[in-house]
């Protein structure tokens, strides 16, 4: 893919990507499914462009993301972990062992929310309160719980980029051959 083509995806993917951010928001559950969904948009251009172009665009939205969205612990989440996950996903599955791809996204996963929860409790000012239960202060639950949800978000990016690589990916190889 020419220069000029890429830099036209990785801007177009960057826009949709701030947009879903912004919409975290308007949308109260918005604050963990918009940035899951921003990142995984990088699929696009880890495909059509490499690495360094999707960890450009995951720079830059993070950046705007911060400055614009009202959200912060959402650009928080995505800086943090959903936006560059994609990007490392596939660096991740080239170890042989299935086993120990798992538990390298796992430790992957958890380092990053541990962080993401020490950030926003202290530089960010989100309140411990969002991490009870019933009265009881359970960021464990949650972070078990959260691990679950993370293996589901693995398998659905693994499944978007199969998806595009079928449908989408020879359709935009042919179109830009000019």
């Amino acid at each position: 893919m020419k220069g000029t083509l890429k830099v036209t995806l990785g801007g177009t993917v960057g826009a949709l990507s701030v947009v879903l951010m912004f919409l975290c928001s308007l949308i109260p559950f918005g604050t963990f499914a918009f940035p899951m969904l921003a990142g995984m948009l990088l699929v696009v251009i880890v495909i059509e462009c490499g690495y360094p172009w999707a960890f450009s665009v995951y720079g830059a939205v993070s950046v705007l993301s911060f400055l614009l969205v009202s959200d912060k612990e959402a650009a928080l989440f995505y800086a943090v972990f959903l936006g560059y996950y994609p990007i490392i996903k596939s660096l991740i599955e080239r170890v042989r062992s299935r086993a120990l791809q798992i538990v390298i996204k796992l430790c992957v996963f958890n380092a990053a929310m541990i962080a993401a929860f020490y950030i926003g409790t202290s530089l960010l000012s989100v309140p411990r309160e969002s991490y009870t239960l019933f009265g009881v202060y359970l960021p464990w639950l949650f972070l078990l719980l959260a691990n679950a949800v993370f293996l589901l978000y693995d398998l659905c990016i693994s499944r978007l980029a199969v998806i595009y690589l079928r449908r989408f990916h020879d359709k935009l190889k042919n179109n830009t051959k000019l």
